[in-house]
């Protein structure tokens, strides 16, 4: 059940938006196994004065800064298939590989309250969190 915040830079059209975000989403099924139901995804666009950037990145406003909280267990190959999966499904919108930051924050599953207000270590969530 991540919960995933991407941040950029630009206002995009809407469909791009849309793209952006299922980008995401699809890297999480393809490395986390998650179901395809399971979404959670933001995205905010900040003026570029309010969202500093490294100073060397050739275009700037393409900036993409991903926040992902997902429960702890994964592993670092599921890790590492999902930093490569966003960054590819990210590129043919024109993002470059390396204006993308991901941050995963793993948080133990009894502290995500869902379904209710349930912790989430009681709950079968459906699908495995081991990969």
């Amino acid at each position: 059940m991540p919960s995933v915040l991407i941040e950029v830079r630009q206002q995009y059209t809407i469909d791009v938006e849309l793209g952006i975000m299922e980008a995401v989403h699809s890297a999480l099924r393809g490395a986390f196994k998650i179901m395809p139901s399971d979404r959670n995804v933001r995205l905010i666009v900040h003026e570029p004065h309010r969202f500093q950037c490294p100073p060397e990145k050739e275009k700037p406003e393409c900036y993409t800064l991903i926040s992902i909280d997902a429960f702890l267990g994964r592993s670092l190959d599921a890790k590492r298939q999902l930093y490569k999966l966003i960054v590819a499904n990210l590129e043919p919108m024109g993002i470059p590989k390396d204006h993308i930051k991901i941050m995963l924050r793993e948080l133990p599953s009894e502290n995500f309250g869902i379904r209710g207000g349930q912790a989430a270590c009681d709950v079968n969530v459906g699908f495995k969190i081991d990969v």
